[in-house]
């Protein structure tokens, strides 16, 4: 009997997430703590993975959503390339904060389904945190704090900051944002992709080891690979 796929392809592969666990009521697959912290010696993004300086990297996806789009639909061919490394974190997808709410929580999903995905085949997996606008990292709107669903507590995170401080009302809602996620999560250890201000981290040192990588651009710039 022949098989076929739904007229209306929603994205988000459902199939992949047979086995998972999920943060309720929102169904957000969850990527479980890992039962030894690994903190990576760097931080390489997808598309520059055959040039990283070693496989004890984390592979990262601070980039455009572009770019790793077909990881996104197509995760399962990636899986022994992946592998090579000793970590990976979840993928960055984009929460604008004037996109609808509807996008940003998928997106949300979406980070966590893929992430849930390889760490069920054996990929030592960081969850990415991103929020967007209020909506996702307060309960004005919903009973949960959606960016942080399916990552768990007192465990290692990784947040991108290339970007988020440009403006009065980006590093508002950095900022605001990041004090939820402290709170909500109360992480161990939080890498930090991008620059790292002490005005703005220096309050959380004392709540968490922060670790700090700069981005491949400048990195590269400073020859160090």
């Amino acid at each position: 009997m022949n098989k076929y796929k739904a007229i209306i392809d929603d994205g988000c592969n459902p199939e992949l997430v047979a086995g998972a666990e999920f943060d309720l009521p929102m169904g957000i697959p969850i990527i479980k703590a890992p039962s030894k912290i690994i903190i990576p010696p760097g931080i390489t993004p997808f598309s520059m993975r055959d040039r990283a300086p070693s496989y004890d990297e984390a592979i990262g996806f601070y980039e455009m959503d572009v770019n790793f789009a077909e990881v996104l639909r197509q995760p399962e061919t990636y899986i022994d390339d992946f592998g090579r490394f000793v970590t990976m974190i979840s993928p960055d997808c984009s929460l604008y904060r004037d996109a609808p709410l509807a996008v940003q929580l998928i997106n949300v999903y979406r980070n966590r389904d893929i992430g849930s995905y390889y760490q069920r085949r054996g990929q030592y997996v960081i969850p990415q945190i991103r929020w967007g606008n209020e909506y996702t990292y307060t309960t004005k709107y919903f009973p949960e704090k959606i960016a942080f669903l399916g990552a768990e507590k007192h465990s290692i995170l990784a947040i991108g900051t290339y970007g988020c401080f440009g403006g009065k009302e980006n590093k508002y809602h950095f900022e605001a944002g990041l004090e939820a996620m402290m709170d909500t999560l109360e992480p161990v250890v939080v890498l930090v992709y991008g620059p790292m201000p002490d005005k703005i981290f220096g309050k959380y040192q004392n709540y968490a080891k922060f670790v700090q990588y700069p981005d491949w651009t400048t990195r590269m710039h400073k020859g160090d690979d």
